[in-house]
């Protein structure tokens, strides 16, 4: 299913190498999940205590901060005892990516209520996206075959089915609800990042956008009608509002 030559920044495989696996050539592809885990290291630390220490890191000072080095030291252990867990920094990565999915907890499905089902995923979703900023340089990039992840992905897969979804339509479904929180949720984050390094003067943008837009009224109401808006207020509106058109657009399918 992964390019067996794919690092985390490779460029993913195409459909046809998936169908056509013979033609593919590189290494074996690999997963911390492949194997068993091995037994805490005494006196190290466990792997828990390990990808814990990883997502407080990567909270901090994000994918680029994070390193093996700079995680010994936090632990205080140096980072041979890392190694006893992980081969690598994508490896790592892998665990805490699925502790981040692990952090998502939804309802339990049914014909009836599968829509609250999904908007839970979607919020949490977005909510965990925005906290753990570092996620989002991941997905699309990354395999989530961690426990979490995947059981996330199987109740999301039967709640589309209780909802009267069949074959791949279930997986159209899910796609089409991933690509809405992702595509709402990553521009924010480059968003907040440009924020926390500085961001723009609220007063000197507000003159450019104005002068802008002079003469295109559909725009210009928009501005002033919003601008003096809590802008995570208006985001999270915003989300809600296309979520909620997702979903109206999901059960109209069913019943056409």
């Amino acid at each position: 299913m992964f390019d067996s030559t794919r690092t985390l920044y490779d460029k993913p495989r195409t459909v046809c190498d998936c169908l056509y696996p013979g033609e593919v050539t590189g290494k074996q592809f690999t997963s911390v999940w492949t194997r068993d885990p091995r037994p805490a290291k005494s006196p190290g630390r466990s792997r828990d205590e390990i990808v814990r220490a990883a997502v407080e890191l990567l909270d901090a000072e994000g994918l680029e901060g994070l390193s093996m080095r700079k995680l010994g030291a936090r632990l205080g252990t140096g980072a041979t005892s890392i190694y006893w867990y992980v081969a690598n920094k994508d490896e790592l990565l892998e665990l805490a990516y699925d502790d981040f999915w692990g952090e998502i907890t939804l309802p339990e499905p049914t014909a009836q209520t599968w829509q609250q089902t999904v908007a839970a995923a979607a919020h949490g979703m977005r909510r965990l996206i925005l906290r753990h900023p570092w996620s989002g340089e991941l997905i699309g990039r990354m395999p989530s075959l961690g426990p979490n992840a995947l059981a996330f992905a199987a109740v999301l897969r039967r709640t589309f089915k209780l909802a009267g979804f069949a074959g791949l339509e279930i997986d159209y479904a899910n796609t089409t609800l991933t690509a809405y929180v992702f595509g709402m949720t990553i521009p924010e984050l480059a968003w907040n990042k440009s924020k926390a390094d500085g961001g723009y003067d609220p007063d000197t943008m507000r003159e450019a956008v104005t002068k802008a837009t002079a003469g295109i009224p559909e725009l210009t109401e928009s501005i002033h009608n919003s601008w003096d808006l809590d802008p995570d207020q208006v985001r999270e509106m915003a989300f809600s509002f296309g979520l909620g058109a997702v979903l109206d657009g999901l059960e109209a399918r069913l019943v056409t």
